[in-house]
Order: structure tokens, then C-alpha cells, then sequence
């Protein structure tokens, strides 16, 4: 099988090291120095330090538009950039015919007059409605994922032909892969979860207690899956890897730079500093403000997503926050 893989972050350079465990890889960034780099150092340091590339794993770069006139000549694309890069690609692999799966979670930018960020799918569904399209998601850190730790993951789309393609992929060595055709589910869950992980490394980093964070989780996937209801999605797909299992995975491992903004702000940092203290993108950051825009449009009550926004635009602190949160009223658990 001949993969390619656009953006050489983390979590492209994952992927494509263990897709080329067993298949050809081809590897594409943006920057000539970065190519260099990797292909000299056979690593990726900045982001996977320690992790050697497979001799079946080749760097390129060039502009894109050359890089994606050869879609044809792969058996699968697999788009490694940000959530932000997200539409420019698809745009540039509209026509082609080869299944194109990202791995990039959470909304894009408000834009528009409606000022609501769009998912991937969404985003797919405009620019390139014909693509043979897919999400690989669920619960995993890129580094894990490198060094063959264990792992599972969803391949989500409604097009079988994608679904098969990311299979052969990705699925062999320690690394499983379920197929779920509610790429929307799938899609609500990667997203939301950053968010509700903000909210338990608050939790944490206020020392609250074991208590606390299990009613955050809780309580927090039921809004994911409120959420996910009213736009389309299957309950049941809260309940798996995409919902359940990334919404632990993030809101409680110490790699998760979601739940380590959460406990700086407890600490007293503003947002600013703990965000610029990452060196990296916590996706809940910009991505709570979507949640709560999408629910207020439908009328959902999504409480805990209500005091990450309060903090996040500075009009709650932390201890305020919480006490937003405990002093709502009675109500019923369903």
C-alpha cells in the first residue's frame, strides 16, 4: 500500500511512522529546511524525539498543489495538519478520487455572519462534498502511538471504501482500528472532549479531589452526547473509543495539554501564560467558545462548557467557576 502524508507535527509524523511499518510512506511538509532535517536526522526531535524513521518512510517538500497532483499515485491521504489547515487541503484534493482521511480534531475558526466554527466533515461537506472522505480519531498520544505502545482507534466515514483503506493502514502491529460510519459522533467527541479536559485539569489542579473529577467526566460526557444528539450522531458512539475513551484519555493522562491548561489556570496563571507556557496547541482553547455557541443555537444545556468559556474570557476565576457549577439546581440525572 502507498500512503501519503500531509503536515509532519506530532501527530502526522505518528502516524506515518507506523503506517510505514509495513507500508510505503511518503511523508510531506511544508518547509524544505524541516525535510532536511527529518531525512538527515531520520527522526522527527522536535516533536517524537527518540523515534526512529522506518526505511520505508520518505521526506518530502514542495508546494502543495504539485504534491497533491500525484494524489492519484497513493492508495490513501492521510491529513496530518491543524484543524486550521484543514480547508485549504481539502480544497486542493477536491477532484481526486483517492479515499483522504484527517486526523485533526476540535472547530475551525467562527466564520461568517452565523460566527459558528465548522467540524471536519462540515468543512468536507462544503468544499469538497464528493471526496471520498474519513476521520481517524479516538483515544491517543502521538508519542504513544510512535513507540508501538498499545492503542485503538476509529476509522470514521459513511464510505466504506475509506473505512478499508485506513484498516490496511493502520491496523497491524499494536495498533487496532474499529470501524464506526457516524464520522459526526466521532467528529463531537474528539472535539468536545478538550474542552471537559480543561475543566478536570482545573479540577485537579485545585485539588478537589477524586470525587470531583469523576462527576466532571460524568456529567461532561452526557453533554457531549447531547450535543452530539442534536446534530446527527449516534448515543452509542459516545459510549465507545471516539466519546468515552478519548474523553478519559485526555481528561486525566499527563500528556494532555488540554488537562495541563486546566491546572495552570488553577495555579493563577492567565490564560495567556499558560497557553504560551505549551509550546504547543491546546485545541479546548478555541474550541469551548464553538461548543457553547452550537449549543446555545439549539438550546442545550451544556453547563460545564458554560464555566470553561466563563474562564477562558477571564469572567469567572476558578474558585467561581466550580461555584457556578455547584450551586445549579436539583435536576435529573438522564
Amino acid at each position: 500500500m502507498k500512503i501519503l502524508v500531509i503536515g509532519a507535527g506530532a501527530w502526522g509524523t505518528a502516524v506515518a511512522v507506523h503506517a510505514a511499518r509495513s507500508h510505503d510512506v511518503t511523508l510531506w511538509c511544508r518547509r524544505a529546511e524541516q525535510a532536511q532535517t527529518l531525512q538527515a536526522q531520520r527522526a522527527n526531535e522536535r516533536y517524537l524525539p527518540g523515534i526512529t524513521f522506518p526505511p520505508t518512510l520518505e521526506v518530502v517538500h514542495g508546494p502543495l498543489a504539485t504534491c497533491t497532483e500525484s494524489a492519484g499515485n497513493f492508495d490513501l491521504i492521510i491529513l496530518g495538519t491543524p484543524m486550521s489547515g484543514l480547508r485549504e487541503m481539502l480544497q486542493h484534493l477536491q477532484a481526486t478520487t483517492t479515499p483522504v482521511a484527517w486526523l485533526c480534531k476540535g472547530f475551525e475558526a467562527p466564520t461568517g455572519d452565523t460566527g459558528v466554527g465548522l467540524m471536519g466533515h462540515e468543512v468536507c461537506a462544503q468544499v469538497a462534498p464528493n471526496l471520498n472522505a474519513g476521520v481517524l480519531s479516538g483515544p491517543s498520544f502521538a508519542a504513544e502511538v510512535a513507540r508501538e505502545m498499545p492503542t485503538a482507534l476509529v476509522a470514521a466515514s459513511p464510505n466504506e471504501q475509506v473505512q478499508a483503506a485506513l484498516v490496511e493502514a493502520m491496523h497491524h502491529g499494536q495498533l487496532r482500528v474499529y470501524i464506526n460510519p457516524d464520522w459526526i459522533g466521532v467528529e463531537v467527541g474528539g472535539a468536545v472532549k478538550n474542552v471537559l479536559a480543561i475543566a478536570t485539569g482545573l479540577c485537579d489542579g485545585l485539588g478537589l479531589g477524586l470525587n470531583a473529577r469523576a462527576a466532571l467526566v460524568t456529567r461532561g460526557l452526557t453533554e457531549m452526547a447531547r450535543l452530539g444528539e442534536a446534530l446527527g450522531a449516534n448515543r452509542e458512539t459516545f459510549m465507545g473509543l471516539s466519546g468515552l475513551g478519548d474523553l478519559v484519555l485526555t481528561a486525566t493522562g499527563d500528556l494532555s495539554r488540554n488537562r495541563k491548561v486546566g491546572g495552570l489556570l488553577a495555579s493563577g496563571m492567565t490564560l495567556d501564560e499558560a497557553v504560551a507556557s505549551l509550546g504547543h496547541v491546546a485545541e479546548g482553547v478555541y474550541s469551548a467558545r464553538t461548543v457553547w455557541r452550537r449549543a446555545e443555537q439549539l438550546k442545550l444545556a451544556m453547563p460545564i462548557t458554560a464555566a470553561v468559556v466563563g474562564l477562558l474570557d477571564g469572567q469567572l476565576n476558578a474558585h467561581e467557576a466550580v461555584a457556578q457549577l455547584m450551586r445549579r439546581d436539583p435536576a435529573v440525572e438522564a
